[in-house]
Formats: C-alpha cells, structure tokens, sequence
C-alpha cells in the first residue's frame, strides 16, 4: 500500500500494475479521505438516487503550503521537486478530487481533461504549481477539482449537485444537504464508527488476510488509482498546452 498517489507518470503507474498482476500482489493506495464515513454516506445517498441525476461533482483540497504548515525539510524537499513528486499541488491534493470522483463513477474514465495549473508563490515553491483547478468532462456530468497551496485553512470536502438536490461533505462526520427545492437543508452528523475501516493500517490487514475483498472500483484499487494517475498526467499536458486533453477507453 502507497500512499497517494499510486504514482508520479503513467509509465510509472503501468509498470507497477504489471507487476502486481505477475507476482499476485495486492497494490493499494491510501487517501485520508477513504476513512471519513461522511463520504460513504454521499456515496449510498447518489447510488439511491437521491440527488435525482448527477450533474456535477466538485472537489476541494488543500491547505496554506507545505512551507507554511512547517513540514520537515526532508519532506518539503520532496514535493517541491518536479521530477520526484510529480508537480506541486496538482500531485498532492489534486489527487483526492480524482480518487473520489472516479470512485462515485464506479470507475467511468473522464472523456476530457482540462486544467490551470498556477504559481501563486513562485518565490516559495519556484519549481513546481501551487494551485490546480482541473475538470473533468464526462457525458452526462461534470467534475471540478480545486487542489492549492493557497487555501486560508487545511479543506478536503465535496460538493454534489444532483437535478433535484444537492449535498455539501464538510468534513469525516458533516453532511448537509437538500434532496428537492422544497425541502430545507438538513445537516447530518455520520460518526466516524460508520466507516467501513478508520485507518488505513487496520484496512491494509484486512486486506493482506483476505477478511475483505478488494474491488475493482474500490477507493484503494489500482484500477481507479490508475485512472487517478492519468487524470493528473493528463491535467499537467492540458496546463501547459491550454487544451483540452481527450482520455482513451
């Protein structure tokens, strides 16, 4: 089990899955977001229909920057290179926002990728983004991912809007929403003990002992952290080319 990203390249990623595939060996990526219950419940609320049709996932992530939050040197050395982590805020945050989203699809590719990717500090982090904004297109909805080293706090929630209601994930535990234009938001507490594993650890044992089984369209799986991946490549190409960039099936 990675820590997220499942890897810096397409390349890399491949090279990886192949491998896993040719020595039986579960490869798995870990997100902080796959322990907050809150996003389970969004999730079974989508799959109930409850929202009506999906139309737009929006993903926000982040914090002030590394630098400012005073990660050790040997760390901030790390995501601040390029070649080693891969980008800046697009590999570090902007990877949540494509996890979830691809998870929610139960694996469905975006057709299209577009991103922004900018230096709001290039005199803090000269080498690499600060600020990602990527969408992603799909043919019935849209996904939006906010991935920054700008943020005034540490965020990681999501916004899901349905063509009859919506639901705002906060936090592990917050959930508001409104399931139709009549009803009044509602706010939903969801306790932590509702997620299906709270930490990674106890997850990654589970796993290696056979107690679950991983799917395909699992959170940690490699099929969707392998969509993940191309999600970012795809994001840094259209950032530096001002285009779209259209994904393969």
């Amino acid at each position: 089990m990675v820590e997220k990203p499942l890897a810096v390249s397409v390349r890399h990623a491949v090279a990886m899955s192949k491998l896993a595939k040719k020595y039986g060996i579960l490869l798995l990526t870990n997100y902080e977001t796959s322990w907050y219950p809150s996003n389970y419940e969004v999730f079974r609320m989508i799959g109930d229909g409850e929202f009506g049709d999906l139309r737009k996932i929006i993903v926000y992530d982040g914090h002030k920057g590394p630098k400012e939050i005073r990660v050790n040197d040997e760390f901030l050395d790390w995501l601040t290179d390029p070649v080693l982590n891969g980008g800046g805020a697009v590999t570090d945050f902007g990877c949540y926002g494509a996890d979830l989203i691809t998870w929610i699809l139960k694996g469905e590719k975006p057709t299209a990728v577009f991103a922004d990717l900018k230096q709001y500090k290039p005199d803090v982090y000269p080498r690499v983004d600060d600020d990602a904004t990527i969408v992603l297109t799909y043919p019935d909805m849209e996904g939006v991912i906010h991935a920054s080293w700008n943020w005034p706090f540490n965020r990681k929630d999501m916004h899901v809007y349905g063509t009859t209601g919506y639901a705002f994930v906060d936090d592990a535990e917050t959930i508001r929403y409104r399931l139709d234009e009549k009803s009044q938001e509602r706010v939903e507490k969801v306790p932590l003990s509702m997620a299906p594993f709270r930490d990674p650890f106890k997850f990654f044992a589970s796993a290696i002992k056979g107690e679950i089984i991983i799917l395909p369209t699992d959170l940690a799986s490699t099929e969707i952290n392998l969509t993940v991946v191309e999600i970012l490549e795809a994001a840094k190409k259209s950032s530096k080319t001002g285009r779209q960039v259209i994904l393969n099936k």
